[in-house]
């Protein structure tokens, strides 16, 4: 059996009835304990993350059968390993026998799936086929021990697991979001630097919760007043949001005015659509959020992923990468390298930012205000978390 999850509060108003907001109508964000209170982040690996597809990797991560990896998902290390066939399997990553860590680091290619502790051997796909001394192994059933079996699936070329195996597939349930970017990613797509979306980097976590990261992303209403460097170069007036069941879009065309800054002139004047991308990708910038966590920056000149994994209560780590495709032209890569430049300096006023919002909301009595128009997303984002994490207690 599984522990109960501790029950969580009902929200004080219901869900909008649109996607579109009317005029007047007030935008409901989370209350402050959905950041602060710990019974609320252990129910939420239950009622969110267990049940929603987590992005782990790019198909480039697995090359070759044989190829494996670990990444964390929902809490749990998951064991991705591309078949024999070329298709891809995900189990938990821990053999059946004593509950020993599989693979730690990636491996390129390899036949089977042995368990450096006393052997225990299983195909890719997850078959329990060898135990070293087998006989003495009393009631030693090897088709019931096979690997836990978790659902997997590649989407815009990124690789996704999830661990509930009747989930919805991510195809299915973004569908629009494949028609209006799907020519920006897709498995052709290469790595840029050494950044993994399946390595946590050392200084890779911001203090704040998880979801205080996404709804900073989830809005542009912050901009005139925290991102100099991207009001010089957003046309904030013509920032836009498709907002859908199970993803939220923006669209953010590129100032005509050169910046007043020399990098990001140069920027404006070298930025060239990778291959795939057409004329008009040129002037625009795209981003995307496919509900809970995973964030994918489209850029002109690179694609951007990654993901907001809570560590704890008050914190979540940041694993992504940046890619590109082959025979992008010389100016794009400067122009990416520009692009990147100006992308740290924006994280790093994001990450005091929602530090900042942290500690804001640990202030006994806050509650949040009223959000704009612009925070759009922002509502979406709570009525999803409030729906998950209530429906759930409701069944109950």
């Amino acid at each position: 059996m599984q522990p109960q999850t501790p029950p969580v509060p009902a929200p004080e108003t219901g869900p909008p009835e649109s996607r579109q907001s009317s005029p007047g109508e007030a935008l409901d964000a989370l209350p402050a304990r959905y950041y602060t209170d710990p019974d609320i982040a252990r129910a939420e690996t239950q009622r969110i993350f267990e049940k929603s597809w987590q992005l782990v990797c790019h198909e480039s991560d697995l090359p070759g059968p044989g190829a494996r990896l670990s990444a964390t998902a929902a809490g749990r290390d998951v064991l991705v390993v591309r078949t024999e066939d070329g298709s891809l399997a995900a189990h938990l990553n821990a053999c059946r026998h004593r509950g020993t860590r599989l693979v730690t680091e990636p491996e390129p290619s390899g036949k089977a799936i042995r368990c450096p502790y006393h052997g225990w051997t299983y195909k890719l796909d997850g078959t329990l086929v060898g135990a070293p001394e087998a006989r003495q192994i009393p009631c030693l059933d090897k088709p019931k021990l096979g690997l836990h079996r978790v659902k997997v699936e590649t989407f815009l070329g990124f690789v996704f697991v999830n661990l509930d195996l009747d989930a919805v597939p991510l195809a299915e349930s973004c569908a629009g979001l494949v028609e209006a970017v799907g020519h920006y990613a897709d498995a052709d797509l290469v790595p840029v630097g050494k950044d993994r979306i399946h390595r946590i980097p050392p200084d890779g976590e911001q203090h704040a919760n998880w979801k205080v990261i996404v709804d900073n992303y989830l809005e542009g209403y912050h901009v005139p007043v925290a991102h100099p460097s991207l009001m010089r170069l957003l046309d904030y007036q013509a920032y836009t949001v498709d907002i859908q069941e199970s993803y939220a879009l923006f669209e953010a065309p590129l100032r005509d005015k050169p910046s007043s800054n020399w990098m990001e002139r140069l920027y404006q004047r070298l930025a060239e659509p990778i291959p795939g991308l057409t004329e008009a990708d040129r002037r625009i910038w795209r981003y995307a959020v496919i509900y809970p966590n995973t964030l994918i920056d489209f850029y002109p000149d690179h694609v951007l992923a990654w993901t907001a994994l809570p560590t704890a209560q008050d914190r979540a780590a940041i694993p992504g990468a940046f890619y590109t495709r082959r025979g992008e032209s010389a100016r794009t890569r400067l122009a990416r390298r520009l692009n990147i430049h100006i992308g740290w300096v924006t994280t790093d006023e994001d990450a005091d930012l929602v530090e900042r919002v942290q500690a804001g909301l640990a202030t006994p009595g806050y509650e949040p205000g009223p959000l704009s128009r612009r925070e759009a997303a922002v509502g979406w984002f709570a009525h999803k978390v409030r729906q998950d994490l209530d429906s759930a207690e409701g069944a109950r």
